[in-house]
């Protein structure tokens, strides 16, 4: 049984957005987005419900897109709790992790307008 530590819906996609994706960048950023970020980031209706801090192991969902948790910076959890916002770098490598970053490992589609954005516990 799979335990959900977060839901969310995607409520729109900044229009600079692909070309992070295309980077291996997902900027997640909960309603009110702040201005300076709305270009860049992935808008969800966010809930600020987050069961437990996120861990290595866990897993990002957005729409059919599933990320797995390798790292995750000492900060990420609580902005997430806060304003809905996390940076996931996908396939980081040796990238160095950054305190509100999560390196995630996954496939590289594009998030869509409507999709659920989850955080499951890993397994």
């Amino acid at each position: 049984m799979t335990t959900e530590l977060y839901t969310s819906t995607v409520t729109g996609i900044g229009a600079d957005a692909p070309g992070m994706f295309e980077a291996g960048v997902i900027i997640l950023f909960g309603e009110p987005v702040p201005p300076a970020l709305a270009d860049v980031s992935v808008v969800h209706a966010h809930t600020g419900e987050l069961a437990r801090d996120i861990e290595p192991g866990d897993v990002i969902a957005i729409g059919p897109a599933e990320y797995r948790v390798e790292q995750i910076g000492e900060q990420a959890s609580g902005n997430m709790r806060e304003l809905g916002h996390l940076v996931l770098y996908v396939d980081a490598g040796e990238q160095k992790l950054l305190p509100g970053a999560v390196h995630v490992t996954g496939p590289a589609p594009a998030p869509q307008t409507g999709a659920r954005i989850t955080v499951r516990a890993g397994g």
